[in-house]
């Protein structure tokens, strides 16, 4: 058996995830309110990070010599006279400013409130609790120490809305010797409360403590809301209109009463806080142009740390490798920070060209857009165009939208030109908002309309998904009574 020896050259290509290469493509997804978030953390943990104090520098970031991560062992990075001090005066707000089609003068907005203007309200550090707030008012009433416990098990069973979603069983597993009779008495005090109808089991009950602490005593009234719920919210007005045998003005009266309930007492102290959308860009209109400004509120500038970058000189061994090391990652987030804005504002700019109908004139003229078109408009990868898209706001004169808005499906006219779906949806609602309350369009006839409109065939069931995706109702329950 004889041995053989071989030597054979193989060449094969691989992309490498670099540390850099990763963070880059972090900083692109993230909000504006994470970008800040991120910023600073990484003030905390690299020392050779610092926000700046002096105006920012006329350089470009593009200028700064950041050396790539290639895999393999890395070069020590110097840092010539030359460059020195560029990389110690380089903060964000230069690149920011690179890429806002106004001057910084133009862009300085005053939007401070003062104090003396503030509601009592909006000085309060929270909001009060439901369960706080009935606590409270158990504690002022002549409830028993007793009854007080009963009522803070009942209190502490109750969901956002105000409703009961516990038995009597479970409240005597808080309060053992609790009987039945004594659970129901305190619930009925409770539900007397301030908000009324709290503790309530079901929206039928919830209501008629309502009328009860009203003072409401009609008999149709009372049987209305206690027995044809479901027929009131179905718009069956006329079968209870002969059933009750009173006319239709009679029975929108009684409507009316109901409709000034409160199916969801506890609604208005909820602990949910409504989500603040902090814009990323501005676009204005001037004259016949459209100007682009990156949101610089609250972001820091960004400079390299002077003692630490002097004493890199007078380093060996192990704090030599940690001063470059962090100095690379500082100066590597700067890059990317830098790259990151001017992406996004490359992109804001590629979408008021493909959208200018949409700045000019509103949702209804928005055409369709896919990734691909904007990504081949300024020669990007389409995976980055849709990282820099996500969850990013631009605030434009008709409201502010998120980007991913602009990107649209299209439908096909008939003289072989498309329009957007998001056009269609706001025409679809237009018509809704326009239309008479007692005789509603139906989804059919929006189809014949938007024919006519728009020269497109769109079906019934394609008017009917719309309407639901904007959480419209159907016809029928949107009819009013007549």
């Amino acid at each position: 058996m004889g041995l053989e020896l071989r030597q054979q050259l193989k060449l094969s290509q691989q992309l490498v995830m670099t540390p850099q290469l990763q963070q880059a493509i972090k900083l692109l997804q993230l909000s504006r309110l994470e970008l800040v978030e991120t910023v600073q953390q990484e003030l905390m943990e690299n020392p050779f990070l610092e926000e700046a104090e002096t105006e920012p520098s006329d350089m470009s970031m593009e200028e700064m010599p950041v050396e790539a991560d290639t895999g393999g062992s890395e070069p020590e990075m110097a840092v010539p006279e030359k460059n020195e001090e560029f990389i110690r005066s380089a903060d964000w707000e230069n690149y920011l400013g690179e890429f806002s089609s106004v001057s910084k003068q133009a862009q300085s907005r005053e939007q401070e409130v003062p104090e003396e203007g503030l509601s009592f309200e909006a000085r309060l550090a929270s909001k009060p609790s439901l369960d706080g707030h009935l606590t409270w008012q158990m504690r002022l009433s002549n409830f028993t120490e007793r009854e007080i416990s009963i009522g803070e098990a009942v209190i502490g069973n109750l969901d956002s809305g105000g409703y009961l979603h516990a038995d009597c069983a479970d409240i005597q597993a808080v309060v053992p010797d609790a009987g039945e009779e004594e659970i129901e008495a305190v619930i009925h005090r409770i539900q007397r409360l301030d908000p009324v109808g709290v503790a309530a089991r079901s929206p039928r009950e919830c209501l008629m403590v309502q009328l009860e602490v009203l003072g409401e005593t009609d008999p149709i009234l009372l049987s209305l809301v206690r027995d044809h719920l479901e027929d009131l919210e179905k718009k069956r007005y006329k079968p209870l209109a002969r059933k009750f045998k009173i006319d239709m003005e009679e029975l929108k009266h009684y409507l009316e009463i109901i409709q000034k309930l409160d199916p969801m007492p506890g609604a208005n102290f909820s602990s949910t806080e409504p989500h603040y959308v902090s814009p990323d860009v501005f676009v204005y209109k001037y004259g016949e142009d459209f100007v682009i400004v990156l949101n610089e509120d609250g972001l820091p500038r960004l400079q390299l740390n002077s003692f630490f970058a002097d004493s890199l000189s007078s380093t060996v061994g192990k704090e030599k490798d940690y001063i470059q090391e962090k100095m690379r990652s500082a100066a590597w987030l700067m890059k990317s920070l830098y790259q990151r804005q001017r992406t996004l504002y490359k992109v804001v700019e590629s979408i008021v060209r493909f959208q200018r109908e949409f700045f000019e004139h509103g949702v209804t003229r928005l055409r369709p857009l896919i990734l691909k078109e904007v990504a081949e408009d300024i020669s990007m990868h389409e995976s980055t165009v849709s990282r820099i898209t996500t969850n990013k706001y631009v605030s434009t004169p008709h409201g502010v939208f998120e980007l991913k808005f602009f990107f649209n499906s299209a439908l096909d006219l008939e003289d072989g030109s498309q329009v957007g779906s998001e056009s269609v949806k706001a025409l679809i609602k237009k018509l809704i908002g326009e239309e008479d309350p007692k005789h509603p369009l139906s989804d059919e006839r929006i189809g014949e309309i938007l024919k006519d409109m728009l020269k497109v065939d769109i079906a019934r069931r394609t008017v009917a998904k719309y309407r639901s995706a904007m959480n419209i109702l159907s016809s029928s329950k949107r009819k009013e009574l007549l």
